[in-house]
């Protein structure tokens, strides 16, 4: 029997087939034949932990189908030489900065031809799936005669998220293979499915473990498993009356989640296949030119800048986390949160509070979390094990990280850091949840100030991804790198802040939901306010935002912020205060500014006669936000002015597509920006003076 390469992946082994020389003359990939006469090429692109598809390993592949067509093999296995995964896509670094749509379709086509080949091939090709199996690289498996997946493996087209479809075939392989009412749906959303769900698609032909690949591989190479072929359904449903119907259903569903101004990819997606559906070769053809078309607009260029920020944000967080142990103190809305979230990502976490139903509360919350984001019943059980229900706060003792989300209150948060400190271990960071109290203020009862930092958090803890790491001027270096890398390891992003009043993200949305209030107080209809922010690309106007977030926070925020900016926010209007003296807070207690069922707000459609949303409106709503972080970034708050736009898009939904505050500022202009703040402060007041900080803006 051959012996086999054999990569250590935990529990898992790769099953690689015969060792190839290591002197191959390839390099991203390796080419060896076993007893049977099978050809097994490995990708293993140089210098990557991850395989993706540049212009160079693409004309390598090229290469290397033309030397397997002149051996003429038995048949070819495909795999992935890296422990995690197959392929995560088409290398995005040579998607930036694009401008030339017809120099991306040059290439694109270019690639084509590569995928075009490997399908040509007059031999049996498989491709054997481990990990996830993405974009380009499922592109690669569909261009495959049949597909094995490892159990475990993960499918999916993401480019949606990109301001793309796919675009290596894909389109048109992936719905000649799956019923287009599920391989449009997957394409159009980016969700992944994994290798069982992948297999009831008739995606891939068989599902199978590690240790059974080369019997699998034997079976289908030699025509002893029958490989999935489009059912009747997926005929039909690719036929011409049938596409139009489907289409038409398509597109309704797609403006449900993101208007075509401003997304365009779902609606050229669904454009292409209801054209060209019927013909494999047009959708082809079709497909590059769309693709090409899509790279150069600005929501792709925008978004693929949105993918680096992430990796950017990623990369800040460090690695070497050396928390084990989490102690949290207050079981509400926030604290409960972020220990359901901290304890599905793996760690031991002890929750605390004065009273026990707001910790049962938190469990119920975690339990309905992992159902969702969980795939197996045993992993929800041990995410649940890990969450300790802990009324007499003993996890103290023994935690390494302990983060307080108790009510804004000054005196009770020192109070309970009196109680703390005594207790914790030497070695253990204090974190606070505040949103609002300066870390200056907090720090001066500890006599351990250096082990104080900031964890804010968002709301809901487990969408939005962004946590803000807060100093001050104490701070011992290595706590601060330990936050960070703590931050990493719960799958968050990191945005190092200054303390300071409101740190980034509250500082530069208080005036976007203060205005509102404004604007209400003006008699503007308030569904017409939110129209307007959603017609800019925010997720949900500032108005249902603020009963999202609780009328009373909104309050204490902006009355915290006042006290230190004045006048620079807008006023806080006195109908506002006794709203919520009358307990009409929002979401929470199913009233605020609309009346809210099972979680959604009640809105009314506008009426189609009434007055419109205008360019002042959204102005008025968006440029403070922009004027703001100018401001951090002059005043040393935060030092990096993508992780500005990576903070905004990730910690409060920032339209996407338009890159950031600062980012659509460049866009627009600084000039523009300038004088459109200095005409809004002539009419509206000194709250929209532009912040001196502009000046230096690039």
């Amino acid at each position: 029997m051959d012996s086999r390469i054999m990569t250590a992946l935990g529990d898992r082994v790769l099953s690689l087939g015969p060792p190839p020389a290591a002197d191959g003359p390839y390099r991203h990939f390796k080419l060896t034949r076993d007893a049977d006469g099978v050809a097994w090429l490995l990708f293993d692109r140089a210098d990557a932990s991850a395989n993706t598809l540049s212009s160079d390993v693409m004309e390598e592949f090229d290469a290397v189908l033309a030397a397997i067509e002149t051996e003429r093999p038995a048949g070819v296995v495909i795999r992935s030489a890296k422990p995690s995964g197959f392929i995560a896509g088409a290398d995005v670094n040579e998607f930036r900065g694009a401008s030339d749509a017809e120099m991306v379709e040059t290439r694109i086509r270019a690639a084509h031809a590569v995928v075009d080949h490997l399908e040509a091939l007059k031999l049996p090709t498989v491709a054997v799936i481990h990990g996830f199996c993405l974009g380009g690289g499922l592109e690669v498996a569909l261009a495959c005669q049949s597909r094995i997946a490892i159990d475990g493996a993960r499918f999916g087209f993401p480019e949606v998220m990109l301001g793309l479809h796919p675009g290596l075939g894909g389109t048109a392989r992936f719905t000649a293979l799956v019923n287009p009412t599920q391989s449009m749906s997957l394409m159009l959303t980016g969700r992944t499915i994994d290798a069982r769900r992948a297999k009831a698609l008739g995606l891939v032909d068989t599902v199978t473990q590690e240790r059974h690949v080369r019997n699998a591989v034997k079976d289908v190479l030699f025509g002893r498993l029958k490989r999935a072929k489009p059912g009747l359904l997926a005929r039909a449903a690719n036929l011409g009356p049938v596409r139009g119907l489907l289409a038409k259903r398509m597109r309704s569903e797609a403006a449900k989640a993101a208007p075509r101004r401003n997304y365009p990819a779902p609606y050229a997606l669904i454009d292409l296949w209801e054209t060209h559906g019927g013909s494999k070769a047009a959708m082809l053809k079709a497909e590059q030119t769309s693709f090409a078309k899509l790279m150069v607009t600005p929501t792709a260029q925008n978004l693929i800048r949105v993918f680096f920020l992430r990796e950017q944000m990623k990369k800040a967080a460090g690695s070497g986390n050396t928390i084990r142990h989490v102690h949290v103190i207050g079981a509400g809305a926030m604290g409960g949160d972020i220990a359901a979230w901290v304890a599905g990502q793996g760690l031991r976490v002890s929750l605390a509070d004065m009273k026990a139903a707001p910790i049962a509360g938190a469990i119920k919350r975690a339990a309905d979390l992992y159902s969702k984001i969980i795939r197996k019943p045993t992993e929800v059980r041990d995410a649940l094990d890990r969450l300790i229900p802990d009324m007499d706060g003993e996890g103290v003792r023994n935690a390494d990280l302990i983060i307080e989300a108790v009510p804004e209150k000054l005196d009770l948060k020192q109070k309970v850091y009196a109680s703390l400190e005594p207790r914790m271990k030497p070695a253990a960071i204090l974190a606070t949840n505040t949103s609002s109290i300066p870390l200056q203020d907090l720090r001066t009862t500890l006599t351990r100030p250096e082990r104080l930092v900031g964890l804010h958090f968002f709301n809901p803890v487990s969408r939005l991804q962004l946590v803000e790491v807060v100093s001050h001027d104490g701070n011992d270096p290595q706590v601060l790198k330990q936050a960070l890398a703590f931050v990493g390891a719960i799958d968050r992003l990191p945005l190092s802040v200054k303390s300071s009043p409101g740190f980034l993200v509250n500082r530069a949305l208080t005036p976007y939901m203060l205005e509102a209030m404004v604007m209400l107080d003006e008699k503007t209809d308030q569904r017409l306010i939110d129209a307007a922010a959603e017609q800019f690309g925010m997720p949900m106007g500032p108005i249902e935002l603020a009963d999202q977030v609780g009328l009373d926070i909104c309050l204490d925020v902006g009355d915290m912020l006042r006290t230190k900016f004045g006048d620079l926010l807008p006023p806080t209007p006195a109908w506002l205060r006794e709203k919520v003296a009358r307990g009409e807070l929002g979401r929470k207690t199913g009233k605020g500014f609309y009346t809210w069922k099972d979680g959604k707000a009640q809105k009314a459609p506008l009426p189609e006669t009434g007055p419109g949303v205008t360019d002042q409106m959204i102005d008025r709503l968006v440029l403070p936000m922009s004027n703001v972080c100018v401001a951090a970034l002059r005043e040393g708050i935060v030092d990096d002015a993508d992780a500005v736009d990576g903070a905004m898009i990730f910690g409060t939904g920032y339209a996407p597509f338009r890159g950031g505050p600062l980012n659509h500022a460049r866009a627009r202009g600084v000039e523009n920006v300038v004088s459109t703040l200095r005409a809004l402060a002539d009419r509206f007041g000194e709250r929209f003076a532009p912040d001196p900080g502009w000046d230096n803006f690039k």
